[in-house]
């Protein structure tokens, strides 16, 4: 039986507008315990910012967190796919464009995200990336 990416996804992800400072950005990670978030205006994915963005895109190039706006660091290459997917399509796209989440749009709105946490918990829920994604956040 086939299975979708509706059923397994991370329903309403972060999400912030392309001039939230990138200081504004990581608190909300911290907050909530979360590595990545989706940028947008109106509900319509413009990029993606991961943990990783701010320290290689942004403090490795002396960047000031407090100044620098996430449009600016943000990857805006998306790849995304639709809650009416196939899990092993949504899978396949992961593989062809080496990327660990996507963002889950229907009808050009943002409704989710779909990581490699997410397919981990939902397929090997015994693997120790599962148990990795499914702990609670150290601090």
């Amino acid at each position: 039986m086939t299975q979708y990416v509706r059923e397994i996804m991370t329903r309403d992800p972060v999400t912030v507008p392309e001039e939230t400072p990138l200081a504004e950005v990581a608190q909300l990670m911290r907050q909530k315990a979360i590595g990545d978030v989706i940028v947008t205006e109106a509900d319509h994915v413009r990029g993606l910012v991961t943990d990783r963005d701010l320290v290689v895109r942004a403090l490795a190039d002396q960047r000031d967190p407090a100044l620098t706006v996430v449009g600016q660091v943000c990857s805006r290459d998306m790849v995304m796919c639709s809650s009416r997917d196939a899990v092993d399509d949504a899978i396949r796209l992961m593989r062809e464009h080496a990327v660990r989440r996507l963002p889950v749009v229907d009808d050009g709105r943002l409704v989710g995200t779909l990581s490699l946490g997410d397919l981990a918990v939902d397929r090997d829920p015994h693997s120790a990336l599962a148990d990795i994604s499914s702990a609670r956040p150290n601090r």
